[in-house]
């Protein structure tokens, strides 16, 4: 099926900056796929149509469905304090798991903090950027450290009371998900979404570096003795951002995942409506965001997450009958110079998918 439109919209993505784009689109004309740009700075070769890419906070819209799933099989209570199952970490008994989820807890981000008054607050030493997150990219972080880290700083808020972004909520819920599971967080993973959608593909790292072939390349640019270098960062130790951002998929498999849930073939109706209940102040929901688009005030479900050169996009109607997933690859940097061409070529994207309305909205 020809899209010019779409190897258009992907190939201005190229020349705005990233070095490789795969997309997949389905909708009512069939399911597109295309890719452009490179697969490795220096040849010629285009990204592999459904190479894997390190996917960051999309990582955050699989826990929620876990935490959700476990909530069902009533092993979580949403609304019971997070305390309850971690009792070891002395968190305020007033966040619960939901909070959790929904980033209302109020504690504090271990990536860093960025605040209101446009001060910034550093977290662990990973996330310092430059050449000091380039020597320590193989360095293992253990979840319960991150977590300590962020709970030895000051709160952005009383639980409940605002919204703020925080990677901490999430290392919180693999660290629940484990604790009364009795098992790792993969082996559950592989047994409530994994396994039986068969995403052979998705992969939960925990401190492997590898990424399995085919894949496209990330890269990271720093100053060093006032020369830039250019590393190639496709293989680190994902265990600086954990289950912030750490799992490896394709474009094929986040649409398989985001089209099931969506579906209803992963969360009995009662708990996928509360996961797409927005938050007033920032559109989010349970571990996605829930945003308007389009002439026609149609509603996409989505998440995506960039990581240290990879990047990936996930977007879904809400009854699941229009998907856009892709993989992107760049070189980042300690500036985030990509960013801004990261959220216009995002938006491009969805304007050519998604722009001319949705069949349906959340209810």
């Amino acid at each position: 099926m020809s899209r010019p439109e779409l190897q258009k919209a992907i190939q201005e993505i190229v020349d705005s900056g990233f070095t490789g784009v795969q997309l997949r689109v389905h909708d009512e004309r069939g399911e597109w796929v295309g890719s452009a740009g490179v697969r490795k700075l220096g040849e010629s070769a285009e990204p592999p149509a459904n190479g894997r890419v390190r996917i960051g906070s999309n990582t955050k819209t699989f826990t929620a469905t876990l935490v959700l799933q476990l909530v069902a099989e009533g092993k979580i209570g949403l609304d019971t304090p997070a305390a309850d199952y971690l009792p070891g970490f002395g968190l305020d008994r007033r966040i619960t798991v939901r909070m959790l989820l929904q980033h209302t807890s109020g504690v504090f981000n271990f990536t860093g903090e960025y605040y209101d008054d446009g001060t910034f607050a550093p977290g662990i030493p990973a996330t310092t950027a430059g050449r000091e997150w380039v020597d320590n990219r193989f360095r293992t972080y253990r979840p319960e450290d991150l977590v300590r880290l962020a709970l030895s700083k000051p709160t952005r808020f009383e639980p409940g009371t605002d919204w703020s972004y925080s990677n901490t909520n999430y290392v919180l819920a693999r660290l629940l998900i484990e604790k009364v599971t009795g098992r790792s967080l993969a082996e559950e993973m592989q047994r409530l979404i994994l396994g039986p959608l068969g995403l052979s593909d998705t992969v939960v790292p925990d401190t492997s570096p590898e990424i399995p072939e085919p894949h496209a390349h990330a890269y990271y640019r720093y100053e060093d003795a006032g020369r830039h270098k250019t590393v190639d960062v496709t293989r680190q130790n994902p265990s600086w951002i954990s289950t912030g951002g750490d799992m490896i998929s394709t474009a094929q498999d986040l649409h398989t995942f985001i089209s099931a849930l969506m579906t209803g073939k992963l969360l009995p109706a009662p708990l996928l409506a509360e996961m797409r209940k927005p938050h007033p102040k920032a559109g989010y929901g349970l571990g996605v965001f829930v945003q308007d688009v389009g002439e026609n005030g149609g509603t996409v479900i989505t998440h995506n997450g960039g990581m240290a050169g990879h990047a990936a996009l996930m977007y879904s109607t809400p009854d699941g009958s229009r998907t856009l997933t892709a993989a992107l690859n760049y070189v980042d940097d300690a500036a985030l110079s990509m960013a801004e061409a990261f959220q216009k070529a995002t938006q491009r994207l969805v304007k050519e998918v998604f722009g001319r309305g949705v069949p349906s909205r959340v209810s």
